[in-house]
């Protein structure tokens, strides 16, 4: 959602939001009211924590010992999607007068810490360290660059983020981190139904100890609202749908930055060409020209609650295999209740031209589904599993 109007005349959320309601980029609602004031609150005390630690040289130490006793406790806005999180965030990002402060997807802040912990292995290795132990100095270092991290699309799909999660951010709050942080789940279902879930519910404790959770359940998914006027199956392929494509994108992922990702199935990795928040894309070939099979599409689905497929073209019986793919991954789609935009080289029922073997039979099943997922009411807000359990 576009944030219009100056923010240098705006000086709280609270204000700002007022404004966008004037003008019609919100309506107004009081579940979202009551955010914008927690977070002005936030705002508030991470000034005056600031201020505190500067305002002299002994008093800087002196709050440097105490860090762990006197740090900000942050917050955790969960939600459905569409509810005004993201702008919301946007809104407290740009008015939050300290420098040290990071804005990014927590999927890619954790790449980055994976990263940070692979070169700590390394230096130890090559005899530069002794800390064995990489958390604390990852955490140490994280926390010079910035003391208050803002993260979008809070979720936990990796068991690898799991494990390590809990034992993390207990550094991070001991080096006096402001957790910021928004989610489609509540702190108790994340890494829902995950493996080896025991060693990750710890997190759940630490996250709530040092944020106040708020559930934001405002009545309308404005950008729901918004996605119900564009086409989600667009044909043929020419620059008019591209462009659709691209339009539909924009809205679902709200402007997040789009990066590959690597979903582990079976001891193998799913390369998801481009992936922002719950939103995939992927291109036909991508999908159905490759060995993939229900494991791999049942994973996807798990993963995102919208999944783009570029450039699916007419089938033949030469192309068989490709058709076959195609059927099993609109059917895991469909009994999913994923969200789905398509461009196409045809209509539903032109996608498979064939006239003889089980594949044609099956096309008229899968031609049917599409055309149903088409309907304002397919994509309905739900509840999704929040950790991929495919190992």
């Amino acid at each position: 959602m576009s944030l219009s109007g100056s923010l240098v005349t705006h000086p709280s959320v609270v204000s700002h939001y007022a404004h966008l309601v004037e003008t019609g980029a919100f309506s107004r609602d009081l579940e979202q009211e009551k955010v914008a004031a927690a977070l002005d609150g936030l705002i508030e005390a991470i000034s005056a924590h600031r201020l505190a630690r500067k305002s002299s040289a002994l008093g800087w130490l002196f709050a440097k010992n105490k860090r762990s006793r006197e740090a900000v406790k942050g917050l955790y806005i969960y939600g459905g999607v569409g509810r005004g999180k993201t702008a919301l965030m946007d809104i407290f990002f740009k008015l939050l007068p300290v420098r040290g402060k990071r804005r990014t997807h927590f999927n890619d802040f954790m790449a980055d810490v994976h990263d940070r912990i692979a070169q700590h292995r390394e230096a130890l290795k090559n005899g530069k360290t002794r800390e064995t132990d990489p958390i604390p100095p990852v955490a140490a270092a994280i926390s010079r660059e910035a003391w208050v991290l803002c993260f979008d699309e809070f979720s936990v799909t990796d068991i690898a983020d799991a494990m390590i999660l809990s034992r993390l951010f207990s550094a991070l709050f001991k080096e006096g981190v402001v957790l910021v942080a928004t989610s489609n789940v509540a702190p108790e279902d994340l890494y829902r139904d995950g493996l080896n879930r025991g060693l990750f519910e710890p997190f759940i404790g630490v996250l709530k100890r040092s944020t106040q959770v708020m559930h934001l359940d405002a009545p309308t998914d404005y950008r729901l609202e918004k996605l119900r006027r564009l086409p989600v199956y667009m044909t043929p392929l020419n620059a008019e749908t591209k462009r659709g494509m691209d339009e539909a994108w924009e809205m679902i992922t709200a402007g997040q930055p789009s990066r590959e990702e690597r979903l582990t199935v079976k001891g193998r990795q799913v390369v998801v060409p481009r992936a922002a928040g719950r939103a995939g894309r992927f291109a036909f070939e991508e999908l159905c020209g490759r060995p993939l099979g229900a494991r791999d599409y049942i994973v996807i689905a798990q993963r995102f609650d919208t999944v783009f497929i570029d450039g699916v073209p007419v089938m033949d019986r030469p192309r068989r295999n490709e058709a076959k793919r195609f059927i099993l991954l609109i059917d895991t789609l469909y009994d999913s209740r994923t969200r789905v935009f398509i461009s196409a080289e045809a209509k539903p029922d032109g996608l498979y031209v064939a006239a003889s073997g089980t594949e044609a039979f099956e096309f008229e099943r899968t031609a049917s589904r599409l055309m149903e997922m088409q309907s304002a009411d397919w994509a309905q807000p739900r509840q999704k599993p929040d950790a991929i359990a495919a190992e």
